[in-house]
């Protein structure tokens, strides 16, 4: 059975972590699996978003699978692929249903939106047996006040998709038989926007981050000049003053 599936649809490549009767828990093969699976639709021009799930309805992914031990390869490769994620030049949606924890909840904070089911539960049970969510942390506290943060690492309790939505973790929150349709929509969305606007806005975006506030208008300021010249920013704006849909080339 392949741990990773992988499907192209109207400009969205969805990739489905495929462990279900694991909770779909992070392999080694699955790690690789996701890194080449986004390589490859970097690469793609077809492909104009992603979205990331997982199979079946009790997981999103439960985390490292402890099985395989902690530490050491895939440790690193479990940190690049949030890296990857982050740094991804296409949109990125995480379709969140069932448990997702530990290592999931990295993978979720690392895409661009997170939609997730009202039967959605979170947390970071690392301390429960022993451990530290490492690397999911410098996510966590980029996206969670540190009052926030900081006992819910501590207390490793799971809570709910309600209180997921309350402390900023989520983008959308939805009754689970609504799923599908809201991540479709979305997901849809995106894939109509120019390519090239999202991967020049989605760069500007992470490099201004930890700029002085003098240094980053002066960077945006420069990027708004380039994402300008694009021929998509030329087809928008003359579709726009035409009164028609873009035809967007990515270009």
């Amino acid at each position: 059975m392949d741990e990773l599936l992988v499907a192209l649809e109207n400009g969205v490549a969805t990739l489905t972590m495929n462990r279900p009767q694991r909770r779909n828990a992070l392999s080694s093969a699955v790690i690789t699996d996701l890194l080449a699976a986004l390589d490859r639709a970097e690469q793609d021009s077809a492909v104009r978003a992603v979205v990331l799930t997982g199979a079946g309805e009790k997981a999103f992914c439960a985390g490292a699978d402890l099985g395989g031990g902690v530490g050491g390869k895939g440790t690193a490769d479990y940190a690049e692929l949030l890296k990857r994620l982050i740094h991804f030049s296409k949109p990125t949606v995480a379709r969140v249903d069932g448990y997702c924890l530990a290592g999931g909840m990295g993978l979720m904070l690392a895409c661009d939106i997170v939609v997730a089911s009202d039967r959605a539960q979170f947390g970071t049970p690392e301390v429960n047996v022993g451990i530290w969510p490492m690397m999911i942390s410098a996510l966590i506290y980029r996206n969670l006040l540190p009052k926030q943060a900081v006992p819910m690492i501590l207390l490793g309790d799971r809570f709910n998709a309600e209180k997921a939505m309350q402390m900023g973790l989520l983008t959308e929150l939805v009754p689970a038989d609504e799923l599908d349709t809201a991540v479709a929509e979305i997901a849809l969305k995106l894939a109509s926007k120019s390519p090239i606007g999202m991967k020049i806005g989605k760069a500007a975006y992470l490099a201004m981050q930890d700029m002085p506030l003098d240094e980053a208008l002066d960077y945006l300021s420069e990027q708004l000049t380039v994402v300008s010249e694009t021929a998509d920013a030329r087809e928008g704006i003359a579709a726009f003053m035409e009164k028609r849909r873009p035809e967007f080339k990515g270009e």
